[in-house]
Order: C-alpha cells, then structure tokens, then sequence
C-alpha cells in the first residue's frame, strides 16, 4: 500500500472514532434529563424506569385537587386516563390554564406510585391534547371506563 494512501486511511478511521467517542459522551452526559412519554396506565403497570423523567399525559380528576399546606405552595392531584388514577404533589405555582377535568401533562419522577413533579403544562387550548394521552383515553372508554372530564369530548 502506498504510504500516502495508508497515512490517509489512518487520518480517516481516527476521524470516525473521535466522532463516535465524542457522540457517545454527549448522549451519556444527556441520558438523565431525557423524558419519556407516558400515560398513567403505563405507570400503573410499572412501566418506566425507575429515577428517569417521565412525562404523564392525562386529565386532572375532578375534585382532586387539593393543598397539601395552608401556607405554602404544594398542592396534591390525581392524572387520569380515564381507566388509572396515578397522584400528583407539586410545589410550584401551578400555570393559569391548569383547571380539574382539563387535560395536563405532568413531568418529574414516579416515587412510590407517586409522581413528584417538577413541572406541570396545561393545555393551550380547549382542543388540545397530547396524541398519545388522547388514545389512552378513547382506549379506555372503548372498553367501558368512564370520565368526570368536564371539558373533554373525544368525538372532538
């Protein structure tokens, strides 16, 4: 083989390596703050990873939210499909959209069946709602479950 040639072949498999080492350090480094999309039946079943993000979509159950303190900011609530019911403790401000029987999406950790969150999203409209919530639901109607959802109409 032509030393040329060789020394070019060498330049251009270290080049592949660097950019594999330097692409596997990048999704290391990110592995902790991927989410994954769930639905509370999927957290029911355990389905998750235990200590990763998880994002739950779903309605808020009406009636259930309620203040876990007087004086602070932690409030507690359940997510629906309309067949599971997985709780929710929050801490924070909860956003102006946020309403019982609404659709929300809810990101944080699952704890002992309890999904502790650290950050809730409300829909942006009354239309909206996340496609695999949404499925979840009319799933879960189709086979006899019933929601308090005071807003959600799945013919929509």
């Amino acid at each position: 083989m032509n030393p040329k040639r060789k020394q070019r072949l060498i330049l251009i498999l270290a080049g592949v390596i660097l950019v594999a080492v330097a692409t596997a350090l990048i999704l290391f480094a990110n592995s902790k703050n991927i989410s994954w999309f769930k639905h509370p039946a999927e957290i029911a079943a355990g389905d998750f990873v235990p200590d990763q993000m998880v994002r739950v979509g779903g309605l808020v159950k009406g009636g259930s939210l309620k203040q876990a303190s007087e004086d602070g900011l932690d409030v507690t609530f359940l997510i629906t499909d309309c067949a599971v019911e997985i709780p929710v403790t929050y801490d924070k401000i909860l956003p102006d959209l946020f309403r019982e029987g609404q659709s929300v999406v809810v990101e944080g950790r699952v704890v002992d069946g309890v999904i502790i969150a650290s950050q809730v999203l409300a829909k942006h409209d009354e239309q909206y709602m996340p496609p695999e919530a949404d499925a979840a639901i009319k799933s879960a109607q189709a086979s006899g479950a019933t929601c308090d959802a005071t807003s959600y109409n799945p013919a929509e």
